[in-house]
Order: C-alpha cells, then structure tokens, then sequence
C-alpha cells in the first residue's frame, strides 16, 4: 500500500505478527485454540494449524455457529480466538456476538481480519467500516492496534485478560510508529506527537497519517498533538479532557465517522467540555474502488487531515 510512509523498518502485515504471536502462546498455553469459519488462510493459520491441528476448529461458512462454537469452548475453560473477516464477524455474527459472548461475559477473543476498506475492490458488502458503533455499546474491550509491536502487545494481552475482546486487524502493511520506550497499556491512549494548538486522535491503520499530518502542520508553525486511541472501548477519557484543553480536536479512523472514534469524541466533548470536532472517516455506505483511492477521496491523507485541522482551528474560540 502507498498510503504511509516507509521508514527504516519497512512495512509490516500485522496479521503475520499476530498468528507468531498466538503460536508462541499456544506453546506455553494448553487453553489457546482457534475458531475459524473457512478462513483458515485469510487468518494466517496455516502454521498455526499444523502445529496444533487439534486445537483449530474450523466451522465452515457458518459465523453465527462459529461464535457459538467460541462461547462453549470459554464456558468449558480454553481461550478461544475466534478469526474471520471483520465485516463477517461482527456484522453477519452481531446478535450471537452480543447475546453468546457479551451479554454472557464470556471469555472470547474476537479477532476481526481485514478491517475497514481492505476488500476495497469488493465494496460495500465486504468494508467493515460499522463494527465500531457496533460493538462500542458492548461490555467488549475494543482494541485497534497501529503496527506490529501493538498487535504482539494487544494479542498477549486478550490472552491473559479475562473477558471479551475485539482485535481489529488490517490486512494492509503499515510502518512501525517512531515512539520511544512505548508500553501498551489498553484504555490509555499513546501519545505520538506533541503540541498545544489542537489534538488529532487517531486508531489503527491511521496513526501514521496523523503523525505525518502533524509534521506539515508544524512546518506552519502550528503544533499539533497526536494520540494513538487504540483501544476505543473503553476510551480514556483523561486523555480525552487534555485534549479538549488544546481547544480544537480531529478524529481520523478507517472507520464510519457515525457511531466510530469520531462518534464516540464527540459524545464525549458534548457532555463535557465542548470544543470543535472534525471527523475523517467515511460518511456511510462507499463505493468500489481501490484502497488508496477511497482513502484519498476521503480525506484519509496527511494533506486530508491537515485540511482538516485547519477546519478546526478555523472554528476555534
């Protein structure tokens, strides 16, 4: 993909890291199996597989019974990561999702593959740009890693938490973000760049567009914050109040800016302290087309979400 830019560590699949990072669990951990609904190789599991070809269930094109599978294996004591397409997983699987596992609270590791607008050629059906308005309503925790090191963080840390848990995972090789001594701490939001003229906070695939945003608009004179939001549920809402003490806030998220991290900051600086808040994500419902032509289109660039933070700074008191 072009729509970030290398650095010296490459670009990175983070499905690749995430299947390392199960099979390393699985080895010291008897309880991790996987649940599948025919995607063993979208998933990345042929190697997981293979190594434990006892513990992968793969239920076929059935992803409601594929949840349902899920939450008997957590009611019996294993620690399932139950693997599909995200669009699948929490659209066609969303009242299993709530009633099996969330409403149950049960111990299941929801991990949604190829997030946002990946099948951008297959459009509609296949963009999972709704699962954070669907799923933030839940008692799930809701984490989008922004590269490597946070998906091996994120993936270690559902394995030992107990409770719920909604990976959301691009299929798109993204850099690693440039922030020394980071440590991932799920709730907390990760502070990229530093500033004190507006905040842009960011999740997933889009923290390296606000990064790079951010360095134009410093080249202004204008010094931009940057939070990498990645877990959207719960938020961390002391991040959320400094924030909106730097008078002016843009979300950007792979995501339906109805009901998503846009959604969701705005709900927040409404009931507490309201500030101007421009979006970038999509709108709804997009058409088909290529990866980086819908993030063009869409805003979903450095100079998109610069654009943007001037908006907000234009609304600014």
């Amino acid at each position: 993909m072009a729509h970030a830019a290398p650095t010296a560590t490459g670009f990175q699949d983070c499905r690749n890291i995430w299947v390392s990072t199960l099979e390393q669990l699985a080895e010291a951990d008897p309880r991790i199996v996987a649940v599948v609904n025919d995607s063993v190789g979208s998933s990345k599991l042929n190697s997981f597989q293979k190594k434990f070809p006892d513990r992968l269930v793969n239920v076929g094109i059935a992803e409601q019974v594929m949840i349902g599978v899920g939450a008997g294996l957590a009611n019996g004591g294993r620690i399932p990561f139950v693997s599909a397409a995200s669009c699948f997983l929490t659209g066609r699987a969303l009242e299993q999702v709530k009633a099996d596992i969330a409403y149950a609270n049960f111990n299941v590791k929801l991990v949604g593959q190829s997030s946002g607008v990946a099948y951008g050629e297959l459009g509609a059906t296949h963009h999972s740009i709704e699962d954070f308005a669907w799923l933030r309503p839940l008692n799930l925790t809701v984490i989008v890693p922004a590269d490597a090191w946070e998906t091996a963080e994120a993936v270690k840390w559902a394995a030992q938490h107990d409770g719920p848990v909604y990976l959301r995972l691009s299929r798109m090789p993204v850099p690693d973000l440039d922030v020394p001594k980071r440590v991932f701490r799920p709730g907390k939001a990760e502070t990229v760049r530093d500033g004190r003229d507006l905040t842009i906070i960011a999740c997933g695939t889009t923290v390296h567009l606000a990064a790079r945003a951010a360095d134009r608009l410093a080249v202004e004179g204008i010094a931009c914050r940057v939070l990498n939001f990645a877990t959207i549920n719960p938020l961390d809402e002391e991040a959320l109040h400094q924030a909106a003490a730097t008078g002016a806030i843009v979300t950007v998220e792979e995501a339906n800016i109805h009901g998503g991290l846009g959604g969701a900051v705005a709900e927040f600086t409404a009931s507490h302290r309201p500030v101007p808040v421009e979006r970038v994500g999509f709108p709804g419902f997009l058409p088909t087309g290529p990866v980086d032509w819908l993030f063009r289109e869409y805003g979903l660039t450095p100079e998109g979400i610069a654009a943007a933070a001037h908006r907000a700074l234009g609304r600014k008191g």
